[in-house]
């Protein structure tokens, strides 16, 4: 499944700065960063389980808020991308 986090993390105080860096260093490792504080991901059921119980573990619920759009039709249909482009495509060849 196609998913888009996108998060917002109170950062007037340390404990926030340090909340929003671990937010994005999980969302990180589950997909890409497209602006910044917005990941597009491709996971599976169980992964995507996994990511949003680590990010509930990590944000504060009464100062932060995180949400989780599942895209239910490809991308493609769903994004309109406008200016210069951000990400690359998750479906295409990653040349390394």
């Amino acid at each position: 499944m196609e998913v888009l986090v996108v998060y917002d993390v109170d950062t007037v105080k340390a404990a926030g700065r340090k909340r929003l860096r671990r937010v994005a260093k999980v969302c990180e490792g589950y997909g890409q960063r497209v602006q910044d504080s917005v990941f597009e991901c491709t996971l599976s059921e169980e992964q995507m389980e996994r990511l949003r119980t680590r990010l509930v573990e990590i944000i504060d619920a009464e100062q932060d808020s995180l949400r989780i759009y599942r895209l239910m039709q490809p991308r493609e249909r769903m994004v309109e991308e406008l200016g210069r482009r951000l990400a690359n495509d998750l479906h295409d060849p990653l040349v390394l």
